[in-house]
């Protein structure tokens, strides 16, 4: 007897060896924080204590109009919905995975019926068996039981722990994932609540010179009668007058569909957009504070959601690598058992209990959990470059941004000048021209100059805005 226990002695140590040979994980270094530049330009020095990032949303725009699109947007979109169910899986998945760490408890009750055949050992024992004095065993046999069942599994590798830890992260990092959409999503209403201001004013530009070509159109055509003018010139000045019009009905077009796509955004179907048009180009940019590259860290949903994958990815690598080891698993049964229903009451003789301890490891053939780790450690380092991209991301998008913002209001202000002097030179043109001092050409010409300058004002003032709208993003702004 002493032998065979020395022989399952042996087979059990030979077994927790062979399990515990498992691959070691690759060692990521995770100093991406260590590289951050201190300041967005290596020639400033930023202010640490101003970050617009951590501005509110409700205190960053001051458009009436706008915040009330905005907090339809953040009541009804459908990617931000879909987002918030993220969570709630997410959510569940953790509870799932505590959960493992308990036991599992379950109430059961069965009945079923049994014939041993009579020449075996079962039947001829049941046969010379007497239940009680005098009363042989019922032939069938039936068999009545209920009762409670556990099993447990015991965490003594911490890998279920580490699997829980791991959807914790990943819970946290859908919650940040949350707020990169609602940052987004502010971004996008902005921007396009701009731009759609910017054509409402794009739209009265081309409506003042359609007025402006159908006087100088008559103009040419009384001096044509007066042999002032050529039929040439009444052509050109209608031709021109055609392709005004026909720009108005291309910005009509495209008011509609930036309608609509606010609309797609609040979630709802079409419907005018309420906004105020006549102060668009006097509306003064926020001041932007871009504070140092390293409060990116904890202003920017998206580095702070990359990172915690980048967490759960780790914690995955070291679940997966105590796969290899064996797990122990303590099961146990306790209820009532017979042949008969009237017999479950007769206590302790029905009472059935039964307490089983497994230790079991991997031995032959783990190519299955082999993968499982490799392609959890392929994981670990994709996420590290998934982190290490989204920051460096983060630094260029606010550098970009950072010279467009100056660059952009330059462009404004040159631009100004440029409408104005070419205002002045439409009226010079004009009374030229109905003097016949001037040809019909540089009225054209002026007229065509001065149309694409205001033109283009108009866009840089909405550059200047949406700019300043998309690094207020980018520094972690739009979700608090």
């Amino acid at each position: 007897m002493k032998i065979y226990n020395k022989y399952i002695a042996a087979i059990a140590v030979s077994l927790v060896l062979a399990s515990c040979k498992a691959p070691m994980a690759t060692v990521i270094q995770d100093d991406v924080k260590n590289n951050i530049p201190e300041n967005f330009k290596q020639d400033e020095q930023q202010d640490v204590n101003n970050n617009s990032g951590t501005t509110p949303w409700r205190q960053f725009f001051t458009d009436p109009n706008l915040v009330s699109l905005i907090e339809t947007s953040l009541k009804n979109n459908q990617e931000l919905m879909i987002t918030l169910q993220e969570i709630e899986i997410a959510k569940s998945g953790v509870v799932a995975k505590k959960g493992k760490l308990s036991p599992t408890v379950r109430a059961g009750l069965g009945a079923g019926v049994k014939k041993a055949g009579r020449y075996t050992s079962e039947g001829a024992g049941d046969a010379s068996t007497e239940i009680e004095p005098g009363k042989e065993m019922p032939d069938p046999l039936g068999n009545f039981e209920g009762g409670l069942m556990a099993n447990w599994e015991i965490d003594i590798w911490k890998k279920l722990r580490n699997e829980k830890d791991a959807a914790v992260a990943h819970y946290l990092s859908t919650v940040e994932g949350k707020n990169f959409v609602l940052s987004n999503l502010i971004e996008e209403v902005a921007d396009n609540y701009y731009e759609l201001l910017a054509l409402d004013n794009q739209m009265d530009i081309i409506q003042q010179y359609i007025k402006l070509q159908t006087r100088a159109l008559e103009i040419a055509k009384i001096q044509k009668q007066a042999a002032a003018a050529t039929e040439l010139a009444v052509k050109k000045f209608e031709a021109e007058l055609a392709k005004s019009k026909a720009t108005e009905y291309t910005i009509r077009q495209e008011i509609t569909e930036k309608e609509n796509q606010i609309n797609a955004l609040c979630g709802r179907y079409p419907q005018p957009i309420v906004r105020t048009k006549e102060s668009f180009m006097s509306t003064i940019p926020q001041t932007v504070y871009t504070g140092i590259p390293s409060q990116l860290l904890a202003n920017r949903p998206d580095i702070k959601q990359a990172e915690l994958e980048l967490k759960a990815a780790k914690l995955d690598v070291e679940a997966a690598r105590k796969e290899f080891y064996p797990s122990l698993e303590i099961s146990a049964t306790l209820g009532l058992e017979a042949f008969k229903p009237s017999y479950l009451v007769k206590l302790p003789e029905s009472i059935a209990y039964n307490l089983v301890g497994e230790l079991a490891g991997p031995l032959i053939n783990k190519s299955a959990i082999k993968a499982n780790f490799q392609t959890a450690d392929a994981k670990q380092i994709q996420a590290l470059y998934e982190y290490d991209k989204t920051i460096l991301n983060a630094y260029l998008d606010i550098s970009n941004l950072m010279s467009k913002v100056k660059n952009i209001d330059q462009y404004y202000q040159l631009k100004s000048q440029e409408t104005q002097a070419l205002d002045q030179s439409i009226d010079i043109a004009n009374q030229l021209f109905k003097n016949s001092r001037a040809d019909y050409l540089e009225v054209l010409l002026n007229q065509r100059d001065a149309l694409d300058a205001k033109m283009e004002l108009i866009e840089a003032k909405q550059k200047q805005l949406s700019t300043v709208v998309d690094i207020y993003k980018s520094l972690g702004g739009g979700w608090k």
